[in-house]
């Protein structure tokens, strides 16, 4: 999965270990133990995380709303509309929001 360079580094620098994500049928794949990839879009570089657990909502305000910011990688006063700027409304309506719990490998 590519990351832009501020979200790829707070989980690196394992602040965030919570990575959002619409649970689309490509992240409905996703099951506790696989190993998930992360690049940095700048710089290409790679991180190898584990996923620890699935969290399933029916929208990313329920998300937000669960888990403090910090480990989400956001700032305390974003709210999840800023996932408008990723997924369109229908899609949100349609699959949902995902928190993927992961650790670094």
């Amino acid at each position: 999965m590519r990351l832009v360079e501020f979200a790829f580094n707070a989980i690196k620098n394992k602040e965030k270990d919570i990575e959002i994500r619409l649970n689309d049928l490509k992240r409905q794949q996703i099951k506790e133990g696989d190993t998930i990839i992360f690049e940095n879009v700048d710089t290409k570089e790679i991180i190898k995380t584990e996923v620890i657990k699935l969290h399933h909502f029916k929208t990313f305000k329920e998300l937000f709303d669960t888990f403090d910011h910090k480990r989400l990688g956001v700032k305390e006063s974003d709210d999840e509309s800023m996932m408008n700027n990723f997924y369109s409304l229908e899609e949100q309506e349609l699959y949902g929001a995902l928190g993927i719990e992961i650790k670094l490998i």
